[in-house]
């Protein structure tokens, strides 16, 4: 069993920077792949990047390239979502997920097994 906690989430003011974490405990004997997801009200969730096990590649949903990075700590089983440039429409519950499967659509919610609890992130125009 694999457990996400995700932190990091709050108020900020668009335009202004905020970074996410999402650290993994429990049976992560094997490489995993890792997530941000994020739901805004009356919407569904959607991907908002990823990251292989050994972090040399990266994916992101054109929303926010050139916007957000997407990182990890393999020491400490962390990923880090640094978020920049904020937008009044990045507002959501932003979400941590885990799978040990390789990306066949690293976009699906099909594709991972394990989520976080959420962090919620609210920018203001």
């Amino acid at each position: 069993q694999v457990r996400l906690t995700e932190s990091g989430g709050g108020s900020r003011q668009a335009g202004g920077s905020l970074r996410l974490s999402c650290q993994s405990s429990g049976d992560i004997g094997g490489s995993i792949y890792m997530a941000w997801f994020r739901q805004a009200p009356g919407k569904e969730r959607e991907a908002v990047a990823t990251i292989s096990p050994g972090g040399t590649i990266t994916y992101y949903a054109d929303s926010v390239k050139g916007r957000f990075t997407i990182s990890r700590d393999k020491t400490e089983n962390t990923i880090f979502l640094q978020m920049n440039s904020l937008k009044p429409e990045d507002t959501a519950m932003y979400y941590c997920a885990a799978d040990f499967r390789c990306w066949q659509n690293w976009q699906s919610n099909n594709g991972y097994k394990y989520w976080g609890q959420g962090t919620q992130v609210t920018f203001s125009s």
